[in-house]
């Protein structure tokens, strides 16, 4: 995604002082039509981990989407942006207990469990709410996999599903989440496969489950082309209608990065250029963010940003490309070096594009006396 004209003249009349990202609303609401249209049938609930901004969330909030926050402050949030009570789900598996009754206080019904201890804690603290469980993947084909931190084996979501209808709960479905960036269109199938004979198992048992958390994974593109949200929604259309037939459940999907990633583009400065040794063919640059900035998803060089430059015409060359911080980990390509100009200089603006999501929340508050990315909504 290339910065928007909305966005070039943002920066270019304000001259905002330091790294910054610029967010496009037109863009945001663009993509939120796109997965409406592309799944008419499905409920939205926006991650609002991916970027909290108020402007962000009173947008989605007005073109009735729904919220997927993950602590109380997220839940605030939400309600502060215009949403009600019934268009937000507790999706954190790791809640603490008066976390969950202050929730239960404020409205929210919908939890989201992984094992028995959290739904006795729901039980206790939000009775009669309505949870679903989260079940493991493998994640494969996601440039941001996800641990084994959330979710439980399959088989296990029908002790835990049980266990909640048996405290007075309501087992209301199941979720997953099949990797942030996620680039095989196939990757859903599998996951619901096994839902559907966890939605079997606890029939047996006199329980009717009736929701699929769908869960996130939609993309952004960033260097590599991705498919688009209608190819996502009719892959995901047809495992469905695999494996459930004609009895499709209701479905919730939980778009972050692919709401907002490409809707935000950060203005940094090239702050050094240096060689490690007089003969050494690759240039280290040095930008004013880095990793501790709010570019975090560059561990393990995992997401690969486009940066565009005013220099973009001129011959380039690989280089390692770095943060200002006095921490070694804060190397944001040197596995595989980065193409840039190679007239780039000290002094050089550069554009880290499709940055909307996963960057103002990563930044660390003041690490070496860096202030947090500054952020402009338009």
């Amino acid at each position: 995604m290339a910065a928007t004209a909305r966005i070039l003249d943002f920066l270019r009349d304000r001259r905002p002082e330091g790294p910054c990202l610029v967010v496009d609303l037109d863009v945001i609401a663009k993509n939120y039509r796109a997965f409406i249209r592309a799944m008419p049938a499905t409920r939205i609930y926006y991650a609002v981990k991916a970027n909290p901004a108020p402007e962000i969330l009173k947008l989605l909030a007005s073109m009735g989407s729904s919220f997927d926050t993950a602590s109380l402050p997220e839940i605030e949030m939400a309600l502060d942006a215009g949403a009600t009570p019934d268009r937000i789900s507790f999706g954190n598996t790791i809640k603490k207990e008066r976390d969950v009754a202050r929730a239960h206080a404020l409205g929210v019904t919908l939890y989201a469990v992984d094992c028995t201890e959290e739904v006795e804690k729901i039980a206790r603290a939000a009775p009669g709410a309505r949870v679903f469980c989260r079940i493991l993947t493998d994640g494969a084909g996601a440039e941001w996999p996800l641990s084994r931190k959330f979710g439980c084996e399959p088989a296990m979501a029908v002790d835990v599903l049980t266990r909640a209808h048996a405290l007075g709960l309501k087992a209301h479905g199941i979720s997953f989440h099949v990797g942030s960036q996620q680039t095989r269109l196939e990757a859903w199938d599998s996951a619901l496969a096994e839902t559907k004979a966890i939605f079997d198992a606890l029939a047996h048992h006199g329980i009717t489950l009736s929701m699929v958390n769908l869960g996130g994974g939609f993309p952004t593109r960033y260097l590599k082309a991705v498919p688009g949200t209608g190819q996502y929604a009719g892959a995901i259309h047809e495992a469905l209608t695999r494996h459930f037939g004609n009895a499709i459940p209701e479905t919730i999907i939980e778009p972050g990065r692919g709401m907002v990633g490409n809707a935000g583009v950060i203005k940094a400065e090239v702050v050094l250029v240096a060689k490690k040794h007089a003969n050494d063919n690759l240039r280290w640059v040095y930008l004013d963010i880095g990793k501790f900035g709010g570019l975090a998803e560059t561990m393990e060089e995992a997401i690969r940003y486009p940066i565009s430059t005013a220099r973009d015409d001129d011959p380039k060359a690989p280089c390692v490309v770095a943060g200002p911080t006095c921490d070694s980990a804060d190397v944001l390509y040197e596995k595989t070096p980065y193409d840039l100009p190679v007239t780039l200089t000290v002094g050089d603006e550069v554009l880290i594009e499709a940055t909307g999501a996963y960057t103002t929340t990563y930044a660390s508050v003041a690490f070496n006396g860096f202030a947090p990315l500054a952020a402009y909504v338009i």
